[in-house]
């Protein structure tokens, strides 16, 4: 399929791009998309959790009132969690959330995820993402220019790219990654993704 280049001012180039159909118009696998995207979300996760159990609890170590005649339960530990002040039962304890996925696998999620955006028309095809200086005015303009300003947008650049990634880094709804970078989560969380001319090659690259 082909694409039109739009210049940073949101006109239309003479240049067109052609968008691989193996990446770009496949039939999405919604299966590999939510596990990439279930991998994503589970490795940000730090898995610094933790409560303090009865063994972690200051308190005497004394029998706090004889076994039997009390008619009540019997009870060995002011730190067992049925007190007030006692350990907790069952609570969460540090541990690592991630998990393994075939790259073969994570391929497809993201040649899905494209494929949902491009069947959208949520795809567009940028010259270039330069800025001289990381100023996030001008990034806004960009965005203006493309009628983006009100969107939650994905910009995948190349990787000489720093000021692009410095200049949005203020801005909420708009993310820039390299072509190396992206991943499933990114694409489907964005309304509209915008690609750099010089990314295209390096997603297919991978992807392919």
């Amino acid at each position: 399929m082909e694409a039109k280049v739009l210049d940073t001012k949101g006109k239309a180039t003479s240049d067109k791009v052609t968008l691989s159909d193996s990446i770009y118009a496949i039939e999405p696998n919604d299966h590999a998309i939510y596990l990439d995207v279930k991998q994503y979300l589970a490795n940000q996760r730090q898995g610094t959790h933790k409560s303090k159990e009865r063994a972690d609890i200051s308190g005497s170590t004394r029998k706090i009132k004889k076994q039997k005649g009390t008619g009540t339960a019997r009870a060995g530990s002011i730190k067992s969690p049925i007190f007030r002040g006692g350990g907790r039962a069952f609570g969460p304890r540090p541990r690592n959330y991630r998990f393994k996925l075939n790259t073969k696998l994570k391929r497809v999620a993201r040649r899905s995820a494209l494929s949902l955006k491009a069947k959208e028309e949520s795809i567009y095809v940028l010259d270039g993402l330069r800025f001289d200086t990381p100023k996030t005015k001008e990034f806004i303009s960009v965005l203006t220019a493309l009628k983006l300003e009100n969107e939650k947008v994905l910009f995948v650049v190349g990787n000489d790219s720093d000021n692009a990634y410095k200049a949005a880094k203020n801005l909420k709804n708009t993310k820039v990654v390299s072509a190396d970078s992206l991943n499933t989560y990114d694409v489907l969380n964005a309304r509209k993704v915008v690609i750099a001319k010089d990314a295209v090659d390096v997603i297919e690259k991978i992807l392919n």
